[in-house]
């Protein structure tokens, strides 16, 4: 991260900068500061210049007297609040992914699919600048509302990122040469289908992450890692975050939580021709028959279709946010 973009994330609010307003019941609303505009509620009205110029953290009043904290979003408040082409992978299991997957400073990445573009930018702030980050999507409208959401967080197209349109497993090998990827990352459907031209990119040692939503894929992918015989014994978990009421001496768990978003299951890559010294596990069932296909079908795997006039709305807010943010960045330049 240059200078100038880590100062794009402190000191006083200009304009172009995302604001995260809370008002006095604690609803969050999150606007885009442009001279001259208002920020209309039922309680009154706040302008937009009254924001500009003050340090992060204040609390501004609006025309009738009401309070709000001004706030700049943190990474984990924007992609909760983005556009969204396809569902995001919760900041919960963002952060597992960077702490299983090792993701470190300088590293060489694979994601697929790009999504909303979420995991991309935890990906890119995990790998700084001297990492590379190649991700893959299949549908361009997803592709360019992960662009417009990246370049409205950081204010600029990332130069250590590309996006590919493509199946992995046939742009891979185009893109990425044999044993130059330190981490995958995959959040698909069927990520045993790219196992092959994941395995040739792997570093020795290299891991690989996929993130499952459901416990029929989950078994597959484990078997299908297991059986290629290129990899550790993969490892399985999920993450569910309770929240905790505090106040006084009333101290108890939250209503409500963040239960079961996906699973995560990860592995590394064996050096060529290593041979895992076998577990002593009970035999399991291996080989799929035409009943367990038809349970990876992407309906029997609960993918949701957005509707194409829905995707053209969030293309177009995705690409209005990241030119906002680009112009800011110009002007700042």
């Amino acid at each position: 991260m240059n200078t100038q973009q880590a100062n794009q994330n402190s000191g006083p609010f200009r304009a172009g900068d995302r604001v995260q307003l809370t008002g006095p019941k604690g609803k969050l609303n999150t606007i885009t500061l442009e001279p001259g505009k208002e920020f209309h509620t039922h309680r009154g009205i706040l302008a937009h210049d009254d924001v500009i110029g003050l340090p992060d953290g204040s609390v501004v009043s609006n025309n009738v007297g009401v309070e709000h904290l001004a706030l700049r979003p943190l990474l984990n408040d924007f992609v909760m609040s983005m556009p969204r082409g396809a569902a995001i992978i919760y900041p919960k299991d963002a952060a597992q992914i960077i702490a299983q997957a090792d993701i470190f400073p300088g590293a060489t990445v694979v994601e697929a699919g790009v999504g909303s573009g979420a995991m991309s930018l935890w990906l890119l702030r995990a790998i700084g600048p001297a990492g590379r980050l190649a991700s893959f999507e299949r549908r361009d409208e997803f592709a360019d509302v992960a662009r417009g959401n990246v370049a409205t967080f950081l204010g600029h197209d990332p130069e250590n990122w590309s996006v590919t349109l493509g199946d992995l497993a046939e742009a891979l090998p185009t893109t990425m040469d044999d044993q130059s990827v330190d981490r995958v990352v995959l959040d698909m459907l069927a990520p045993w289908e790219c196992l092959d031209a994941v395995s040739a990119a792997l570093k020795p040692g290299g891991v690989l992450l996929c993130y499952v939503a459901t416990v029929t894929q989950l078994s597959r992918v484990a078997e299908a890692v297991r059986g290629s015989g290129l990899y550790t014994n993969p490892e399985s978990n999920e993450t569910m975050v309770r929240g905790w009421h505090v106040e006084g001496l009333a101290v108890r768990p939250d209503h409500r939580m963040i239960g079961h978003t996906g699973f995560l299951i990860t592995a590394r890559r064996l050096a060529p021709d290593t041979v895992l010294p076998e577990l002593k596990r009970r035999p399991s069932k291996t080989d799929f028959d035409d009943a367990d296909f038809e349970a990876w079908t992407p309906g029997a795997l609960g993918e949701r279709a957005v509707s194409p006039k829905s995707l053209r709305k969030r293309v177009r807010a995705a690409g209005q946010g990241a030119a906002i943010s680009k112009a800011r960045e110009l002007g700042d330049g």
